[in-house]
């Protein structure tokens, strides 16, 4: 500071007060702190956020999109509940219900006298269709009825 001072200020300023028309570089400082800052704890609150996703991505398909909707619906609604339910049902290994009522159905199917479901074995898909049409073409030609095949 290069003018004279006004005779009533103190004459030992702090470094921080600049003279007018200069570069306020504490302010500048704080500016750039602020923005760090702002972006460091937006990322960490997002991150805090997918928690629950991140948890049920292991988990069963159903389970993984009903927490990422309700992470949704926290992250829209501001309604940390839902967060809450995400995180718990994130935690919790449901039961494969699923597998054994079809393997249940498909036996009651097959006691009951009805079509077998269509179920291909990995790797013989090819070879089951080819012999699926080479019965059919010998039914139909039993039964004196033309193949379309």
């Amino acid at each position: 500071m290069t003018e004279a001072l006004h005779p009533s200020a103190p004459h030992d300023l702090p470094g921080f007060i600049t003279a007018p028309g200069d570069t306020d570089v504490l302010m500048i400082v704080v500016g750039i702190v602020l923005i760090g800052s702002v972006l460091a704890v937006g990322n960490f609150y997002l991150h805090l956020h997918t928690l629950p996703e991140r948890m049920a991505h292991k988990s069963q398909k159903l389970q993984f999109e009903i927490v990422a909707v309700l992470g949704l619906l926290a992250l829209f609604t501001h309604n940390h509940l839902f967060w809450v339910i995400g995180l718990v049902l994130a935690m919790i290994d449901l039961p494969d219900f699923g597998t054994p009522l079809r393997r249940i159905a498909g036996s009651v199917e097959k006691i009951a006298g009805g079509p077998p479901d269509d179920e291909e074995v990995p790797g013989e898909g090819a070879a089951a269709a080819a012999h699926g049409q080479d019965t059919a073409k010998a039914d139909a030609a039993k039964s004196g009825v033309p193949s379309h095949a």
